[in-house]
């Protein structure tokens, strides 16, 4: 199976901590990594994470905070230093500019690569990215500002030949394309020969739903059902449920009754508010509703 990890650089919230640095991750997938926010610090765990700086071309920023974004331009410096020559595309609000382009002004005049702003709105799911194995599909969040998350899916592959079979029937090279497409063969004697008995599925394409920030909404549900693995944001704990309701953010309890709604098959909490001192508490509160779930945490990579 092909490679799909996620990678964890940061999961704190706005302030800072000794424990968590601010928001950011890294999807790779079969080598091409894309990062999903960057924090202050990113650059710094992306050098511990041992991933290759050259492997990324696509940054997603899901909202205009700090904490997920304050970090882009020490980025992009370090990889114009490195002599990077490859575009560098960040797909966030059309707002960003109104941020980066002063900053890149000025302390960025002479990249030696291209540094391009991609917009997209966040009123309703848009694709944003695709390639031959992969599609990424923004998921409308309620925050304090315009805010999306991503959902990253892999294409479905065709079929598997069955090798001896297509021996068997002494299917044509002709043939082949059709047949990993779902077509039965016609033999020359005009006998029909079930697809069924010459191939068998592919794996079933793996999806990845990263949910942050926003307040508790079931409008993500239909768009998320059944995803592999779930990131949401569990900033407050239920005893602090005003407090998430006021600053749009969600408690552990209410993303883990995402995840059960939603029939995900796994859910990585994160974004965890700095007034907690232990992490427990999300994981203890979270799985009262929802079992499967896990606490992000710096350094974790998780393998979809």
């Amino acid at each position: 199976m092909e490679k799909f990890d996620v990678h964890i650089l940061g999961c704190g919230s706005a302030l800072p901590t000794t424990r968590h640095f601010p928001t950011s991750q890294v999807v790779n997938l079969r080598d091409k990594l894309f990062m999903i926010d960057c924090g202050e610090g990113t650059q710094m765990q992306f050098r511990r994470s041992k991933l290759k700086f050259s492997r990324l071309n696509h940054i997603f920023i899901s909202h205009l905070h700090g904490d997920h974004c304050f970090g882009l331009p020490g980025l992009i410096s370090t990889f114009g230093m490195l002599g990077r020559t490859a575009e560098l595309c960040i797909h966030a609000h059309k707002d960003m500019s109104k941020y980066l382009d002063p900053v890149l002004d000025y302390f960025c005049q002479h990249l030696p690569y291209k540094v391009t702003l991609i917009p997209f709105g966040t009123k309703k799911p848009e694709l944003i990215y695709e390639d031959r194995s992969l599609t990424v599909t923004t998921i409308p969040l309620k925050h304090r500002v315009p805010c999306c998350g991503f959902l990253f899916e892999e294409k479905a592959e065709r079929n598997h030949i069955i090798r001896d079979m297509i021996d068997f029937y002494q299917v044509p090279v002709s043939q082949m394309n059709r047949i990993k497409n779902g077509e039965d063969f016609i033999t020359p004697e005009g006998e029909v020969v079930p697809n069924s008995r010459l191939t068998i599925p592919a794996t079933p394409p793996r999806r990845y739903a990263y949910c942050s920030d926003t307040i508790y909404t079931e409008k993500i549900v239909d768009q998320i059902q059944g995803v592999d693995l779930l990131f949401h944001e569990a900033t407050f704990t239920q005893a602090e449920l005003p407090r998430a309701k006021e600053t749009y953010h969600t408690t552990a309890r209410q993303a883990a009754q995402i995840a059960l709604t939603a029939n995900v098959k796994k859910l990585l909490l994160g974004h965890f508010s700095a007034r907690y001192e232990d992490d427990l508490i999300f994981l203890q509160e979270a799985k009262e509703i929802f079992p499967v779930c896990q606490l992000a945490k710096e350094g974790l990579y998780i393998n979809i």
